[in-house]
């Protein structure tokens, strides 16, 4: 505990304050809301504009991504929350479009820290909790027509759950993250309704929703959005269209982020949209520019050139999975690279097993962080799976070294994967820009 009244620590750059919340906190990750909701009561945080939450195992990040490029697309002044970043932090706050600045983070930073001090008996806060504050603080305060705030871990127990949403939407429900979840979907299920609110819209995207979560949503008379049931969609190769609850929209483009579950992912988003409509109306051509304009980078991203290189933050087994089919669905290359690093508490083994029939070389490497597992590690799992050892898997001390490897052995027609953990992809990206400087 940090004793009564005690000045602020207080830092003049953005890279100091995060080095300072990596280690002030003596918990990386703990799980309630208590002394959050301390801190953010003493900055009497507040919204008039609709709020709308994001939780899932999966998608939550092109679903902000969706309904953010939309909404701009319609004409609203939308702030927008994700998490993690890929190269900057400030990634994670976007107003406008926008990434927010050092010196608009700052502000922001300090109104927090000077908050939590001023309390009787201040608690500490992880970083997660702290930056997310913080960044719902700036939102608070930037007059805003739309919040969008993407949940980090679970939902019931998450920072974000902190505020209050009008609109709360659950992408997909998988086992991730055990330890604080738990291990079933119906205990996931529960702690991802945990952002559900007495009488409020509940969107879940999931063709096969838990009973926990429904179970949930009756309880708080919610008005429940389940695909299948309220809304739907449908396409060819061309083109794809949606229905539900009174309203259709047909001969949409396909979204611009590619992969095999961006479709429910744009549908759920549809369905929150129309669920809002009477407060925030946006109309077929908002939805059709939305989906042609959005971008996340990390998410089945396929850049241009030879070879292919195709970057995935894919790091559970779900995911994993929608990968697979991603690239059964491009065609043939003669030869798949997979750049591999994962954290040492994934379901590792689950993650590699979609992708073994799919890859011929595996790259396994080091991350720049303590809960990684190393890359010896990962390739003993490829050769307990049964990868033969001649020349299909190499250990690396970087994605960086792992990718020139790849770009140096693999011929124009094949493909390079980069999977496994927001790190693995970041490493190949900061590699790739620093290139082409």
């Amino acid at each position: 505990m940090i004793a009564e009244h005690r000045p602020p620590i207080l830092f003049s750059s953005l890279a100091d304050w995060l080095d300072y919340l990596e280690t002030a906190h003596p918990v990386g990750i703990e799980m309630e809301l208590d002394r959050i909701k301390r801190v953010k009561n003493a900055l009497d945080i507040k919204f008039s504009c609709p709020v709308i939450t994001v939780a899932g195992t999966n998608g939550k990040g092109s679903t902000c991504a969706y309904l953010e490029r939309i909404l701009l697309s319609a004409g609203y002044r939308v702030g927008c929350h994700t998490s993690p970043h890929l190269l900057s932090f400030n990634e994670r706050a976007r107003l406008n479009g926008e990434v927010a600045s050092d010196a608009t983070l700052l502000s922001h930073f300090e109104r927090v820290e000077r908050a939590r001090v001023n309390l009787v008996d201040a608690a500490t806060l992880t970083y997660f909790e702290f930056t997310t504050l913080a960044i719902i603080d700036l939102f608070a305060s930037s007059n805003l027509d739309v919040v969008i705030l993407e949940v980090g871990m679970g939902g019931r127990l998450d920072a974000v759950n902190i505020i209050d949403a009008d609109c709360a939407i659950v992408t997909s429900i998988d086992i991730d993250h055990a330890e604080y979840l738990g291990v079933t979907r119906e205990l996931v299920g529960n702690e991802k309704s945990g952002i559900f609110r007495s009488g409020q819209i509940a969107i879940c995207g999931d063709p096969v929703p838990p009973s926990s979560l429904i179970r949930r949503a009756e309880e708080l008379d919610c008005d429940l959005w389940l695909v299948g049931r309220d809304f739907n969609f449908q396409g060819d190769k061309q083109q794809w269209g949606w229905s539900g609850r009174n309203k259709r929209f047909s001969g949409l483009g396909y979204p611009a982020l590619r992969g095999a579950n961006q479709i429910l992912n744009a549908s759920a988003v549809i369905a929150a949209l129309m669920s809002l409509h009477n407060r925030v109306p946006v109309g077929a051509q908002d939805i059709r520019n939305g989906f042609a304009l959005v971008d996340l980078p990390g998410r089945f991203q396929v850049l241009p050139g030879q070879p292919t290189v195709i970057l995935d933050v894919a790091h559970n087994p779900h995911a994993a999975s929608a990968l697979g089919n991603s690239l059964e669905n491009m065609g043939y290359f003669p030869y798949t690279y997979a750049i591999f690093g994962a954290m040492s508490d994934k379901d590792i083994e689950g993650v590699v097993k979609p992708l073994l029939e799919s890859v011929d070389y595996w790259y396994c490497t080091e991350l720049p962080t303590k809960r990684a597992s190393s890359a010896t590690n990962l390739a003993d799992i490829l050769k307990n799976l049964g990868i033969k050892i001649d020349g299909k898997i190499e250990c690396f001390p970087s994605p960086a070294a792992a990718y020139q490897k790849a770009i140096s052995e693999a011929g124009e027609g094949d493909r390079i994967v980069t999977f496994g953990s927001f790190y693995t992809v970041a490493g190949v990206m900061t590699y790739r820009n620093n290139q082409a400087h």
